[in-house]
């Protein structure tokens, strides 16, 4: 056999190989995993942009639940391998395992409290059986490739979704507060804030809601609305009022303030059934503004 024809017996052995790691990982067609590895060569990164590509996810996502049902033995197996050796549930260690093997980043990454919301899971880093199976099988998953593109979708409808997001927002605060307490801590709840918030406004979920003249026309002299910046200034205001923490009525209706104040501050009812906490920061982002520190 001539060098060519070894050199290219090689290369066609090593694109079926990269073919079936493709299909394999993804769930993709052969036809897809071709088109993505002919892009971009390498499998790391034509997998990457594979998973950043919503049309073709949702292709892949339509024909594995046409062809196929999770399967309850799968996720058995696959909470058995994340579970705590001497307790019934998967615990922080197994959750931090999980999220490893799934491309998360449990510090950064909101999606882990949509996935939290999917499985009812009690508390951060505990997950029982029952919701771990019902909440995956729903889902459509019963693997970790199924999982990590269920995962792209679930990421996008918190973003985009406002009805979705306020479920999986409401949930966090039952999730994440401590058993026995009425409220959050400051800190804890900056830290969900901190990324809830800004995927909610990026994506849409959190859009500004324009507030109506007494003719029923928008009012276009509100400004745009809640800001990135806002964000931080809610946690400023947090840690110079002090306090024991955030109650559930305070946490709840944030994101419905968030969707209707203006950028200045001046669209808001102080006669309105507001929390005293919201109350207290629209006064304060007020003199923020007047004293240029705002600007």
């Amino acid at each position: 056999m001539s060098k060519s024809s070894k050199s290219k017996s090689s290369g066609n052995k090593q694109m079926e190989d990269n073919l079936a790691q493709f299909c394999g990982v993804t769930g993709a067609s052969v036809k897809d995993a071709k088109r993505f590895l002919d892009k971009y060569k390498r499998v790391d990164i034509a997998m990457d942009a594979f998973y950043n590509d919503p049309a073709a996810m949702s292709v892949t996502a339509r024909h594995q639940g046409v062809s196929s049902i999770p399967s309850t033995s799968k996720l058995n197996m696959l909470f058995d391998k994340y579970k705590d050796p001497d307790g019934e549930d998967i615990t922080m260690e197994g959750t931090m395992q999980l999220c490893e093997d799934l491309g998360v980043n449990p510090d950064e990454d909101c999606v882990l409290y949509a996935i939290a919301f999917e499985l009812k899971s009690p508390r951060m880093g505990e997950w029982n059986k029952k919701g771990w199976t019902e909440g995956w099988k729903n889902i459509g998953c019963d693997s970790i490739p199924t999982m990590k593109s269920a995962i792209y979708q679930l990421r996008d409808k918190l973003g985009s979704d406002s009805e979705y997001f306020q479920k999986v927002y409401n949930h966090t605060f039952d999730f994440a507060r401590s058993p026995g307490q009425r409220s959050l801590p400051t800190e804890t709840a900056q830290a969900f804030w901190a990324t809830l918030i800004p995927h909610g406004l990026h994506g849409g979920a959190l859009a500004h809601i324009h507030s109506t003249d007494d003719d029923d026309d928008d009012d276009m002299g509100e400004g745009e609305g809640w800001q990135d910046e806002h964000v931080q200034w809610w946690f400023d205001f947090l840690a110079e009022k002090g306090g024991k923490g955030i109650s559930k009525d305070t946490w709840i209706m944030f994101t419905e303030f968030v969707r209707t104040i203006d950028s200045k501050f001046e669209k808001y009812d102080m006669e309105a059934a507001w929390p005293s906490t919201i109350d207290d920061f629209v006064e304060w982002a007020k003199a923020h503004l007047r004293s240029g520190a705002g600007t």
